[in-house]
């Protein structure tokens, strides 16, 4: 089955990122960790990515291809925007 490829970018960040993540950041969500992305976001970002990927949707976000998720770091808040581009197979 083809997915549909999704962005990850970082929209905000606070605080001191171990993982160096700054605004502006970019990465192509597949099915392993990115090269320079922290492992705790992805694996918590990754679910969400995965139904963007299979053309899932959100009904609290207001566009269907779009979702925000913050990693797991409660005092530094990392927040990234999952963004989903159709493939031209589907």
């Amino acid at each position: 089955m083809d997915m549909d490829r999704v962005v990850a970018s970082v929209v905000s960040q606070c605080g001191h990122c171990e993982a160096g993540h700054c605004v502006g950041d970019q990465f192509v969500i597949g099915q392993t960790t990115p090269p320079g992305m922290c492992s705790w976001a992805f694996y918590t970002l990754y679910p969400f990515a995965q139904v963007l990927q299979f053309g899932g949707s959100f009904p609290w976000e207001p566009d269907a291809a779009v979702s925000r998720v913050a990693c797991p770091d409660a005092d530094n808040p990392v927040v990234f925007e999952l963004r989903r581009f159709h493939s031209p197979e589907r």
